[in-house]
């Protein structure tokens, strides 16, 4: 089974070292998260996995990884300046604010039920920050609210230096900000977060085609990662809520402890982006509609070699959040079952590329120099294999030590007792089925391997 509720993940990711609210030791930022020890391999292995996917696996997607900080100019040729908004209301009894969409009580403050409200109104939902020295208002940048701009802002520079040729793709990775109303829901809806996209450049009139290859082959992923099928649906928005930029977009959406919300979106872009930023947007035909006259110097369009023309390529992005995939995935692999009729336990059945450690090693006695030198040999060795973090556990409590790895995520545990130095094998649990079976130390490597791989 999933989690029950949004409290028994928070307590797992506190207890067991995932996340831990930012700034907490006076009193903690809401919308801000921390990534502990835990943490931080879970959500670099799952921007591994993304990754591999993206780009390894890929003959037609190169990588990106560019500044945080974005050029007003850029902003406002994109769109974001006057359209990135939320309305904003305000309960004048309590003084709470929210966005209005979120009023779902017949217009009453959710947090005091007073009708005593303020019009909705804009709320730019960018971060501002000064550049240079004096904070004088004249030179400042956004954090940027989304990472695909940059991606379009350097879509020449792509071109150029690896000789790509349409239909391909540019793939990113990195921190986005936005200046939330109300942030909530553990770390689903937060300020500052991580986003996986990809912007997959297309001939126009390809693109419909192109849309449902990647809606296919991102639900085909999210299922990869260890999501069961039945809990991903596929939401076609409707065209009064689509974004400026878009023709259609799908989203992707899980059945997250507190609702079913998105996961991921996979939009049809269109020539907006390439269009917004290419010089001289009157010699091209351009669909979209675009912020004109566009100050930018260069122009991103591609020649169409067999009709000797120039046009702007049409953009399909999926687009994901990592810490929502980090809490969707948490979610779906967090089990609790009776080990027997006194004792449960509880457990995250990980992929196990995803596990934040891959194998404990765990000597039966603390104090044995013999059984501890071997297991740290053990685990020396595995981790040379580069598949992962392997740890040493020397505590010497060998229930304990399972527990606290079927929590963690951990595969595999590797027990090096007395019959070790015996017979040079150790005792390999398996953390799903609890099983366990004796594997020689000569062997140990190619079982690790294959386990994994």
């Amino acid at each position: 089974m999933t989690a029950q509720t949004m409290e028994e993940l928070v307590s797992l990711c506190k207890r067991r070292g995932f996340l831990f609210q930012s700034n907490d030791i006076y009193g903690g930022i809401k919308g801000l998260y921390d990534y502990g020890p835990m943490g931080v391999e879970f959500k670099n292995n799952l921007k591994q996995a993304w990754w591999k996917s993206m780009v390894y696996e890929r003959d037609d997607t190169e990588g990106l990884d560019a500044s945080i900080l974005n050029s007003p100019v850029v902003l406002k040729h994109s769109g974001h300046e006057d359209t990135f908004t939320d309305p904003l209301v305000d309960c004048r009894a309590c003084k709470s604010r929210w966005r209005a969409d979120q009023l779902f009580e017949n217009n009453k403050c959710p947090n005091c039920k007073s009708e005593d409200l303020t019009e909705p109104r804009p709320f730019n939902l960018m971060f501002k920050t000064a550049i240079g020295p004096v904070d004088d208002g004249s030179s400042f940048a956004y954090l940027r609210p989304e990472t695909c701009q940059q991606i379009f802002t350097n879509f020449k520079n792509i071109l150029d230096s690896t000789s790509r040729t349409v239909p391909f793709g540019i793939a990113q990775m990195g921190k986005a900000f936005r200046n939330e109303i109300t942030p909530r829901n553990f770390i689903f809806r937060v300020r500052e977060f991580e986003q996986m996209e990809l912007e997959f450049f297309v001939k126009p009139g390809t693109d419909d085609e192109w849309h449902e290859y990647w809606i296919n082959k991102r639900i085909e992923w999210w299922v990869n990662q260890g999501i069961k099928k039945e809990n991903l649906k596929k939401i076609e928005v409707e065209k009064n809520e689509l974004a400026h930029y878009s023709k259609r977009t799908v989203d992707i959406n899980y059945v997250f402890p507190h609702g079913e919300e998105e996961l991921e979106g996979v939009a049809n872009r269109t020539d907006f982006d390439l269009g917004s930023h290419t010089k001289n947007q009157n010699d091209f035909k351009i669909t979209s509609e675009v912020m004109k006259n566009s100050s930018s110097t260069t122009k991103l369009a591609v020649q169409d070699l067999e009709e000797k023309k120039w046009y702007i390529p049409y953009v399909i992005e999926p687009s994901a959040g990592v810490d929502r995939g980090v809490l969707a995935l948490l979610n779906e692999a967090y089990r609790e079952e009776n080990v027997d009729k006194d004792n449960k336990r509880i457990l995250l059945s990980l992929k196990p590329h995803l596990s934040p450690i891959k194998a404990a090693v765990i000597p039966l006695k603390k104090n044995n120099e013999e059984l501890v030198n071997l297991s740290k040999e053990i685990k020396s060795n595995l981790q040379k294999l580069g598949l992962g973090r392997v740890v040493l556990e020397n505590s010497g409590n060998i229930g304990k030590n399972y527990r606290r790895h079927d929590e963690i995520g951990t595969p595999i545990c590797l027990t090096v007792d007395f019959e070790t130095l015996e017979d040079e094998s150790v005792t390999v649990r398996d953390r799903d089925t609890m099983k366990q079976e004796r594997v020689s130390i000569e062997n140990l490597s190619e079982y690790y391997k294959k386990y994994f791989n």
